[in-house]
């Protein structure tokens, strides 16, 4: 079973949060996928990526761009087969209110949810009520004023 971390986004959006989160993988010499949820969202956070100040260097890549094996970071709208990640990845984050059918084959996944929309709050309820009873491991953080907050 995978550990599975719900973010709790209230101070600021994906775009600036997802950053600081993926260079925290990769201080840890990890890996990361992220999966989202449309082609426009991925194209977003593949151009906030490039442009983040904080970390200033998250080395990524696309289906666009290729090469998964070399990309520390992989941004998709594909989830994973039963092959895993194709860049290798370990920590799978999930945006939009996406779901994989495989979070047992990364050691950590993170799902993100963005606090100030309703309907998103209610669909990671229940993405957390599936999660639980499915047996994962489950975390809650919350974004505060000195950052990531866990709750539960």
């Amino acid at each position: 079973m995978a550990e599975i971390g719900f973010y709790h986004l209230t101070r600021t959006p994906l775009e600036q949060a997802l950053p600081r989160l993926l260079g925290r993988v990769l201080q840890q010499g990890g890996r990361a996928l992220v999966l989202c949820g449309s082609a426009e969202r991925m194209a977003a956070l593949d151009a906030a990526l490039w442009l983040c100040p904080d970390p200033d260097w998250l080395p990524h890549g696309t289906p666009a761009t290729g090469q998964a094996d070399l990309q520390p970071i992989w941004l998709t709208t594909e989830d994973v087969g039963e092959a895993g990640a194709p860049n290798g990845a370990r920590f799978l984050f999930l945006v939009d209110g996406v779901e994989s059918a495989r979070p047992g084959l990364f050691d950590r996944v993170l799902d993100l949810f963005d606090g100030n929309d309703e309907a998103a709050v209610a669909a990671a309820r229940r993405r957390w009520a599936a999660a639980k009873a499915a047996g994962h491991g489950l975390s809650y953080w919350q974004q505060g004023p000195r950052g990531w907050e866990k709750k539960g």
